[in-house]
């Protein structure tokens, strides 16, 4: 297979009702890791970077690496630009090859989110590319740096956002929070209910580490066809890496870390149901 488009996974994952998982990564070995889970479990892949990562991984060195992975895979990979902040830096990731990307205005009112989500829809449809935006507020932020308040999304303004921006897929704010949550999560199934009866794209889950696979299947049943994981990566990452040391060759390190990542990666597919689909994808892109 090769780099597709991240709209072409999720149509496939809402006909069939399974959930695909957007990993973020951080290294080539992550990306490696990724790539090995998603290809041994024969289950689509999204490889996605946020913004706000990088300043520890520069954009014009791990961007190419993540759409080359995506290219020589053997099963169907987006790689997705998470959380744009900037028109610069959207424009460097669609220059690079990424095949989708997330403009994140949910901190404008409502009129300004829609207006500057529309400027960037224009920008992306100029590369054939995918575009997810954001209504409401995730909780916490995506690099831990400041703890935000969860705003609900409200049904309605998700309908005039879809409407309006013409957007591919939607993120939205059920109670859901970036990080790792502070005891159980609590998410409003009934205002996702009412947002999938709405809205008529898939629907967007971020901050998916920690929350339980109980969970996530509702939320998979309700609408929730991309599920965003990276502090649970993260972490395993630092704790196999900890259980392992000292190391004493270079190589040993590089590959704990492939595995710890591939490891976490094929925990969530599981619990998606993306495994098994590369056939059924295949034949639908």
């Amino acid at each position: 297979m090769t780099l597709v488009k991240m709209k072409e996974i999720l149509e496939h994952a809402e006909a069939n009702q399974y959930g695909v998982g957007a990993f973020s990564v951080a290294n080539m070995e992550m990306v490696m890791g990724a790539v090995r889970a998603a290809e041994e479990l024969r289950s689509p892949l999204i490889l996605q970077i946020a913004e706000v990562r990088l300043k520890h991984s520069p954009l014009h060195i791990i961007g190419p690496a993540m759409v080359a992975a995506a290219k020589a895979a053997t099963v169907p990979a987006a790689v997705h630009f998470d959380h744009g902040l900037t028109e610069e830096k959207i424009r460097e990731a669609l220059e690079i090859g990424f095949s989708s990307i997330m403009y994140d205005g949910s901190h404008h009112p409502l009129g300004k989110n829609i207006a500057e989500t529309q400027k960037i829809v224009a920008i992306a449809r100029e590369y054939g590319a995918t575009v997810e935006a954001e209504i409401g507020q995730v909780g916490g932020s995506e690099d831990g740096s400041v703890d935000l308040e969860v705003l609900i999304t409200s049904t309605e303004e998700a309908k005039q956002f879809a409407s309006e921006t013409m957007i591919d897929a939607l993120a939205i704010a059920i109670g859901n929070a970036h990080g790792m949550y502070k005891g159980d999560p609590h998410l409003r199934m009934d205002r996702l209910e009412e947002i999938h009866a709405e809205v008529d794209i898939p629907l967007v889950l971020h901050g998916g580490s920690g929350i339980s696979e109980k969970v996530f299947r509702k939320c998979i049943h309700h609408g929730i066809r991309k599920i965003n994981v990276a502090t649970s990566t993260f972490n395993q990452v630092v704790n196999m890496v900890n259980e392992e040391a000292p190391f004493h060759n270079f190589f040993s390190y590089h590959e704990s870390v492939i595995e710890a990542a591939a490891e976490n990666v094929k925990r969530h597919i599981r619990m998606f149901q993306s495994d098994g689909r590369v056939e059924e994808v295949k034949a639908y892109v």
